[in-house]
């Protein structure tokens, strides 16, 4: 399979019956590379909900999709995961909890989070050679947003404005969503999935994943972080 991008994702345990339950919800299961079914759930538009997150499938972001730079190829990118998965330890934390991120929906970490931006860190620049650099449509459509002084500079040196400092780790759940239909939405992953959430709630591997032609994100790989 060709790829576009790549990234390193946190990818929850596909046993787990929340992520289970979460894939089904946005309706791509990036490890198998299949569609899934959406569950029904209160009369909701599943699918219409989950359709800006669905492509990139049950993820937390690490290091954010970035083409090769010239010279670069994917099995030097797999080696140097393998190396740094190799000096980094697995981070544990007390849980995780249903959150608003503006108008999105997603699931938030519970607990110090100290040790979890630090493994971010790692990864983000300690791959930083393998990525092109940003085009100026990409910094345009960064910039688009808004971005405060240090998300500017993030985005010129790293090619992503919420890294490091500026990063906040969260699980996608919904595209932005109209303010009246927020509340509603939150109830219904509140009582269906709120419940299967793990306590306490580890990370022990990352995933390098790569998007294809069509943009949906596939596993590649998963590295266990035996630091």
């Amino acid at each position: 399979m060709t790829f576009t991008r790549y990234a390193i994702y946190f990818a929850p345990p596909a046993n787990a019956a929340w992520v289970r339950f979460a894939t089904s919800w946005l309706g791509w299961d990036m490890e198998t590379g299949q569609r899934v079914p959406h569950p029904d759930v209160q009369e909701l538009d599943v699918a219409a909900i989950t359709q800006v997150p669905r492509k990139y499938g049950l993820h937390a972001t690490m290091k954010p999709p970035m083409r090769l730079a010239d010279g670069s190829g994917l099995s030097e990118l797999q080696a140097a995961c393998a190396e740094l998965s190799a000096t980094q330890r697995a981070v544990h934390l007390d849980g995780l909890h249903l959150a608003r991120l503006g108008r999105f929906l997603a699931l938030r970490p519970l607990g110090d989070v100290e040790a979890l931006n630090a493994l971010a860190a790692a990864w983000v620049t300690g791959l930083d050679r393998f990525r092109a650099p940003a085009s100026q449509a990409e910094l345009d459509k960064r910039r688009a947003a808004g971005l405060n002084h240090a998300q500017e500079a993030h985005l010129l040196q790293w090619g992503y404005p919420y890294v490091l400092d500026q990063f906040r780790f969260h699980i996608t759940l919904t595209g932005k969503l109209p303010k009246p239909q927020l509340p509603t939405v939150e109830t219904a992953l509140t009582d269906t999935l709120v419940p299967l959430l793990p306590t306490p709630f580890s990370i022990t591997d990352l995933a390098l994943a790569g998007e294809d032609t069509e943009g949906r994100f596939h596993l590649i790989h998963r590295y266990a972080l035996t630091g």
